[in-house]
């Protein structure tokens, strides 16, 4: 089973949710609307994403999908 750290930090308004383990050689993207998505920089994997500015109840989050586990084919 797949786990997520989620990190809030109230006093900078800063979200952070890591669905793999940080690495200490990690790229960062701004998609917009203050939705950062944080890579492995070696693989360009997704490993996490933060929201800037983010506040509890915010719109963004809603907007954000993730799917983990591998997809099954039809046999």
């Amino acid at each position: 089973m797949a786990q997520i750290k989620v990190f809030y930090e109230p006093e900078m308004e800063l979200l952070t949710v890591f669905w793999q383990s940080p690495r200490p050689n990690q790229l960062c993207t701004e998609l917009g609307n203050g939705i950062i998505l944080i890579k492995d920089a070696d693989s360009g994997e997704p490993i996490g994403m933060e929201l800037l500015a983010y506040k509890p109840g915010d719109a963004r989050f809603d907007s954000v999908n993730v799917e983990i586990g591998t997809a099954q084919s039809a046999a």
